[in-house]
């Protein structure tokens, strides 16, 4: 017992004194209760068990046998008389007890609940597979239902079978002791520690806890919270607080004759007999304030049913047993009005807000207590009505306040109901608990339309502070559009949603809803425009936008403020007198556009008119570059700091224009610098037809006749007088020009970021979210770079040493017509390359020349030309030439990566092998991918293979080229069976 004591005032005090009612409603997501904290520590279900035992107890007569009662179904069922209002649903008239059916009266499918009707609640029958929990669906098997109104408390009590038959068991023998005592004659808690000993509850832990909770049901009703107020030299007092302060210790000895039990009797009933007139009508222990309004909160509870929350179907059974209750725990009509008003809201809030029925429910129910709070000046009462409605109209109104982010149109149905409620509960705040309010004119204060009006304007400013937020963000991205244009049309879509949506329901309290809301968002979006025209020096392109958009929204909120106010007495004239004109002029001047526009097209027709001139001399500095670039990248900059010099409040909002005009002059002067200089494919030969060898001439060695090169394609942009501007310098200063650009850039934009940051407008973060990038520019640099790279390569392979190639290289005698040549040739290229590119660019350009070289090499080897042929021998002579081309590159280490060579030389050396392999192996190779290439084609002759240029040792044509240059008599033979392949050309 004493464990029980320390342990139970422990968790009093760690909770700092909250209540068991609060604790369990907050647990299941309802409100916090509304009463005061007991200050005693009394869990809900100590508490939820002596209300039962009230319950019990009040509806037994003084012989033991069942108290009996008429419900109001049977008592009206003859009366007539139309539908019962909430007040006469809810209240329980007496009934005669000798007429009245038993608490065990069998429960029956009677006609539905009248009070369910007052309410506006549908019974479960009606409802089934509708209502929450219900569980729908026709195969299911409905739970089974308590046979008896007093077997459907105990259930919905949560008490246990055998405390059932404890507690009843207890009233017997208290009603057989003391025959003739009413149960209001009685202090329950004392009565059932008399007639119960610790070996009547096997479990001693049981045992324990059941006393501690009758003598804490003592220390509440008749210490903490007595009917009348205690006198602190009263000795009854003083030996119960002894009492149970020694049971903190020590167990007390429980039973009829007890003698501690006799020194607690004598101590209790002096104190449960006091009266405030003087005279002893009963005991009171029970009806203190406002212990009586938590076990009677308990009694209300079972009113819902314990799985989905709903008022049950024997609602009217159930009420008339709760006022039996009445006398024992001093309720009377105004605080059951109260509590279960207060049940039927919180179970409304605990549906998740869902259930609409207990919502209208609680609204009618409200009804009642706003009629009895115009009725009675008690202070426990107005102190109670205070603190409930305080606590409705705080949950309430957080919605409402900001009704934008509660409500929309999957949930709207409730709105309707909430705000009828949090308006109620205001009212009666003001108007019948209100001093100020008393002291005032009533004429003076519309409670309804005040709180609306509140309602409508908080939620409006949070809304418009949301869509503000959210035009700022796109704004950030990249939408041209300026904030206030996207908040202009945010704000108008706004206003429809309210016209259409929430106003419809709010003019029930305020008929001009949509007006004062309108004028709410005029005044917002009024006050953002005033201080973007305050920073205006001159007129852009934004400012005309904001402008008109502020003109449309304008136009648009004064047509809802007047269609909404054309019945009102003054016709809208207060309303329009909220929304003074915005100061939007019709003066458009796109000066700054202009003054972009007029830059940009300036320096682009400088640029034409300067690369038609530039020779691209490499001696006109020593950095190489085209002395153009260097005055175009000025002439940018200039631009640049003559815009920022400005007097405009908006550069970041201006900058992607000139940007933008900027990035394609720049791309301008990049695609003029490498235009008509051509293409690798512009310098790449013509292959010649195919042949066969003429095997037993002397081809091997002659070389008097002229080779039969193959067609140049040739660049179409040649000059014809004046310096080559595709000759090898001047390739190179034009590469080194857009390396020069692309370098630049970076400047270009570390120059802009520093402008904005120090015009006057500009903030920390000014430059967040910009797109600071000259894009076009630097891809056309990138992709201009690798077409020069890839130009000057096969120019100086197949037109500047076109003549190695074609003329010399294994011309006639192998041994005598080398690579060396080609080598010899080659290294003033690759000097003048070195020392003439950026280093940046340096590799990229001697890689792309490697991989021509290694191209022109291969050309040669499969389509040189009739005056070359081959034999299985020479190929060693090759390989060592493809070596040593390869080392040409790789300069011992100091030239190209060693990776960088093999990449670029993998296909000469996939296909070199081919060289070295006998003739009949090739042919049998060439009819075995020609077999697998045209499977459903022609077998008595193979057809030509295309020449794709993909040159490989699995590719028909790469095969056929090199039996073509194969100089033995099998493979003359089989061109010549096969293709007829003529010996010359």
């Amino acid at each position: 017992m004493s464990r029980l004591f320390r342990e139970s005032r422990r968790d009093s005090s760690s909770s700092n004194g909250s209540s068991a009612a609060a604790a369990a409603t907050a647990s299941t997501g309802g409100l916090p209760s509304p009463f005061p904290d007991l200050g005693v520590p009394l869990s809900s279900a100590d508490l939820r068990e002596a209300a039962y035992e009230v319950l019990v107890a009040s509806s037994r007569t003084t012989g033991g046998k069942p108290l009996t009662y008429i419900p109001q179904a049977a008592a009206s069922a003859g009366g007539g008389g139309g539908p019962a209002s909430p007040a006469s649903a809810s209240s329980l008239s007496s009934a005669n007890a000798s007429s009245s059916p038993s608490l065990q009266r069998s429960l029956t499918s009677a006609a539905a609940s009248k009070m369910k009707k007052a309410l506006g609640l549908r019974s479960s029958a009606s409802s089934k597979g509708g209502s929450p929990g219900s569980g729908g669906g026709g195969k299911s098997v409905p739970p089974r239902r308590p046979a008896t109104v007093g077997e459907l408390m105990r259930v919905q009590m949560r008490v246990s079978e055998p405390a059932d038959a404890r507690i009843r068991r207890g009233l017997l023998r208290i009603a057989a002791s003391q025959l003739g005592r009413r149960a209001e004659s009685m202090v329950l808690p004392l009565e059932f520690l008399q007639q119960f000993k610790a070996s009547d509850i096997p479990d001693p832990q049981e045992y324990e806890a059941w006393q501690s909770r009758n003598l804490k049901l003592l220390e509440a009703g008749l210490l903490v919270h007595p009917l009348v107020p205690l006198n602190k030299s009263d000795v009854s007092a003083q030996r119960l607080r002894q009492i149970i302060r020694g049971a903190y210790d020590r167990p007390l000895e429980t039973g009829k004759n007890s003698e501690s039990m006799q020194v607690l009797r004598s101590a209790v009933m002096s104190l449960a007999g006091r009266s405030d007139d003087g005279t002893s009508d009963g005991c009171h222990w029970a009806d203190g304030f406002p212990l009586n309004l938590h076990l009677y909160q308990m009694l209300v509870e079972a009113c819902f049913d314990n799985d989905d929350g709903t008022v049950v179907d024997e609602i009217d059974e159930v009420m008339e047993l709760l006022k039996k209750t009445w006398g024992i725990l001093g309720i009377n009509q105004m605080l059951h009005n109260l509590c279960f008003a207060w049940a039927l809201f919180n179970h409304f809030v605990m549906s998740g807000q869902v259930d609409i029925e207990l919502l209208s429910a609680a609204e009618n129910q409200l009804a009642e207590v706003a009629k009895d709070a115009k009725t009675t000046k008690d202070p426990n009462y107005s102190k109670v009505l205070s603190s409930t409605l305080s606590s409705i109209m705080g949950w309430t109104e957080k919605r409402l306040l900001a009704y934008h982010e509660t409500f929309n149109t999957s949930n709207i149905e409730s709105m309707q109901g909430i705000v009828s409620i949090g308006v109620s509960a205001a009212r009666v705040l003001v108007e019948d608990i209100s001093h100020e309010y008393r002291r005032r004119r009533k004429e003076e204060i519309d409670v309804a339309r005040s709180r609306i009006e509140t309602y409508i304007r908080s939620s409006l400013r949070t809304a418009f502070a949301q869509r503000m937020e959210e035009a700022d963000s796109k704004r950030s991205s990249r939408n041209p559009t300026p904030v206030l244009s996207i908040l202009a049309k945010d704000i108008g879509d706004l206003a429809i949603k309210e016209k259409n949506l929430y106003s419809p329901i709010l003019k029930t309290w305020h008929p001009l809803a949509s007006g004062v809301a309108v004028a709410t968002l005029h005044s917002c979006f009024g006050n953002e425009l005033k201080q973007f025209i305050a920073g205006l020096t001159e007129l852009t392109p934004d400012t005309v936008q904001v402008l008109k958009a502020a003109d449309k929204l304008e136009k648009d909120l004064v047509n809802i403020a007047v269609e909404d106010s054309v019945d009102s007495d003054d016709g809208g004239k207060s309303l329009i007198r909220e929304m003074p004109p915005y100061e939007a002029e019709n003066a458009i001047a796109n000066l700054v556009k202009v003054w972009i526009k007029e830059r940009i097209d300036r320096l682009k027709g400088w640029v034409d008119r300067t690369l038609k001139q530039e020779t691209w001399n490499p001696a006109a500095n020593r950095e190489n570059i085209a002395p153009s670039c260097v005055e175009m990248l000025r002439m940018v900059g200039e631009t640049l700091d003559a815009f920022f010099q400005l007097p405009i409040p908006m550069h970041p909002v201006l900058l992607p224009d000139l940007m933008f005009g900027l990035d394609r002059s720049l791309q301008l002067f990049v695609s003029k610098a490498k235009s008509g200089c051509g293409t690798r494919n512009s310098f790449m030969p013509q292959l010649p037809p195919l042949t066969r060898c003429e095997v037993g001439s002397n081809i091997l060695f002659k070389k008097k006749e002229k080779p039969q090169n193959p067609q140049y394609r040739g660049s179409q942009n040649g000059t014809t007088n004046g310096a080559d501007p595709l000759a090898l310098p001047q390739l190179c200063v034009r590469l080194n020009t857009l390396q020069f650009v692309r370098g630049e850039l970076e400047n270009l934009e570390k120059k802009i970021k520093t402008g904005l940051r120090n015009v006057e407008s500009a903030q920390a973060d000014v430059t967040d979210g910009l797109d600071i990038k000259f894009e076009l520019c630097q891809t056309a640099c990138q992709e201009g770079i690798q077409q020069l790279c890839e130009t000057t390569a096969y120019k100086v392979t197949f037109y500047d040493l076109g003549h190695v190639l074609w003329d010399i290289l294994y011309i006639g005698d192998i041994a005598s017509s080398r690579i060396e040549i080609l080598m010899r040739e080659l290294d003033p290229i690759l000097e003048t390359i070195s020392g003439m590119v950026h280093n940046k660019v340096r590799n990229r350009a001697i890689t792309a020349l490697m991989k021509a070289t290694f191209d022109g090499f291969l050309l040669v080897l499969l389509a040189g030309g009739p005056l070359r042929a081959f034999t299985r021998q020479d190929s060693q002579i090759i390989e060592d030439d493809f070596k040593a081309l390869k080392d040409l590159f790789l300069a011992d280490g100091d030239g190209l990566p060693e990776e960088l060579v093999d990449k670029a030389s993998s296909q000469v050396k996939n296909v070199l092998p081919l060289l070295r392999t006998d003739s009949e192996s090739l042919i049998d190779r060439f009819k075995r991918m020609m077999a697998e290439s045209n499977r459903s084609g022609a077998k008595n002759r193979l057809p030509l293979p295309p020449t794709t240029g993909h040159w490989s040792p699995n590719e028909p044509n790469t095969v056929l080229r090199v039996l073509c240059y194969r100089y033995d008599e099998t493979a003359t033979k089989f061109l010549k069976k096969t293709y007829n392949l003529p010996k010359k050309i």
